[in-house]
């Protein structure tokens, strides 16, 4: 749009007609938590945005020194670091990583590259009693104080003082480790805003990662990140979507410059198609999708978002050890509700298993990245927790239906979806003569807030 069309006020806060999901909560017969309460409207302009930020190596670039070395990023869980000696790298670009947990149960983190000839000191993950170059066998210890060199009368020059390894800022929320690389970067705290106080009450750290998918994908992160935080391209992408999913009337809101949120309801047919479906039809469509061959009946009167709170209330009692009825919404046992920590850190709140997203360049390739997709579970308070799954990869050709024994055939399905439009996205931006995408005001106002802030960083 250019920028000096002129909007209306009504024009600037239309919304769709139904109802939304602040009225669903209006049905909920126990008290509804302030997080999911908090709806922030917000409206961000109507200008485009240059497709050049998703297909140029000089903005690639650019993102690379103001944003990738000066933001906070999740790393990994923090079940990986769980031993003194556990070790993980972390990879950013052409940024590497290493992080340790000492023998005093700090985690650290280091710039991977020996003191010496730069080799990477260490490769994936494992557990070692030091961190020991495997070129020339220059030794470190756990906490990156210098340990020596074979030969060490040929290096009088070399100091323990001046050859610590040089560290990075670490911090961990929720279960999860994060890094950055900028010493004057303001603490993981200050930087989360609002969401340790939206998402603590579910529980991230109390959960163990019941399944992990590493998928490369030919686009660029943004591009397929934005992918994940707007409901409005599930009406044609997903259309299976449609009985049990009010797409139109999804609730958009952003906080700050870091986080914003997408909160879809479930059990409840998309507005738009409402007059298609019975109330049965659509719990039948939704248990399709999860695999169950014969669908609960719902009773006279009761509703597939009623029927589908009191399926999952008995999955998520089973896997918490605890008892939520009458205490939890329906909202927070079924809905979609995703938040975004900028600039790729995307976790899910409610009480039963979440789903977390991280999208990443593919090395410094501009028209690839790595989306990864982690499903926490809950395990119950006092138990130790069962072991993380392995990670399954998915080359940039492997489909999402290659996960399908772990994501079930249903969710695979619906990122396979996504997975056939990411490529075609980043092949249309590159032949484009328009040279720039066109968002929604209020649908699609996540990825607006999401580049607002992203120029912040660019231009500082």
């Amino acid at each position: 749009m250019n920028e000096t069309t002129k909007l209306t006020p009504e024009q600037i806060a239309a919304r769709d007609p139904a109802g939304s999901f602040q009225d669903l909560l209006d049905l909920e017969t126990v008290e509804v938590p302030a997080a999911l309460r908090d709806s922030t409207d917000t409206y961000l302009g109507s200008e485009d945005l240059p497709i050049d930020r998703y297909i140029s190596r000089e903005f690639f670039d650019l993102e690379v020194e103001k944003v990738w070395r000066k933001t906070w990023q999740m790393a990994c869980r923090e079940s990986r670091l769980r031993r003194s000696g556990d070790y993980l790298v972390y990879d950013i670009v052409n940024d590497s990583i290493l992080l340790t947990r000492t023998e005093s149960g700090e985690i650290k983190g280091f710039y991977n590259s020996c003191l010496h000839r730069g080799r990477a000191l260490k490769r994936g993950a494992g557990k070692a009693d030091n961190l020991r170059c495997p070129y020339h066998g220059w030794s470190w210890s756990l906490e990156g104080e210098f340990e020596g060199a074979p030969c060490q009368w040929d290096f009088p020059h070399v100091t323990e003082e001046a050859f610590k390894l040089p560290e990075v800022k670490v911090g961990t929320w929720g279960g999860w480790v994060f890094i950055n690389m900028d010493e004057d970067a303001p603490g993981l705290e200050q930087y989360m805003e609002i969401l340790p106080s939206h998402l603590d009450q579910w529980k991230h750290d109390q959960r163990y990662v019941s399944a992990h998918i590493e998928k490369v994908i030919g686009a660029n992160w943004k591009a397929a990140l934005e992918a994940f935080i707007e409901s409005y391209h599930a009406i044609a992408t997903h259309p299976q979507l449609m009985p049990y999913q009010a797409i139109d009337n999804s609730q958009y809101d952003v906080w700050g410059d870091h986080v914003s949120r997408t909160i879809t309801a479930f059990g409840v047919a998309n507005p738009s198609h409402a007059d298609q479906f019975t109330e049965q039809q659509s719990m039948d469509a939704l248990m399709e999708l999860m695999g169950v061959d014969e669908p609960p009946r719902l009773a006279p009167g009761q509703t597939a978002r009623e029927k589908l709170a009191e399926v999952s209330l008995a999955t998520v009692n089973e896997e918490s050890g605890e008892d939520f009825g009458g205490r939890a919404t329906m909202s927070e046992l079924m809905d979609s509700t995703l938040y975004l920590l900028f600039p790729n850190f995307a976790p899910w709140a409610g009480h039963g298993t979440v789903i977390s997203y991280r999208h990443r360049p593919n090395g410094d390739d501009v028209d690839s990245c790595i989306m990864d997709i982690y499903l926490l579970t809950r395990y119950p308070d006092g138990a130790e927790p069962p072991e993380d799954a392995a990670t399954l990869r998915l080359g940039i050709d492997q489909p999402f239906s290659e996960a399908a024994e772990v994501l079930g055939p249903g969710m695979a399905n619906v990122f396979n979806q996504d997975g056939v439009n990411l490529p075609q996205v980043q092949k249309g931006m590159k032949a484009s003569r328009k040279g720039t995408v066109t968002l929604g005001n209020y649908q699609e106002v996540r990825i607006r807030h999401f580049h607002q802030t992203l120029d912040k960083y660019i231009n500082r």
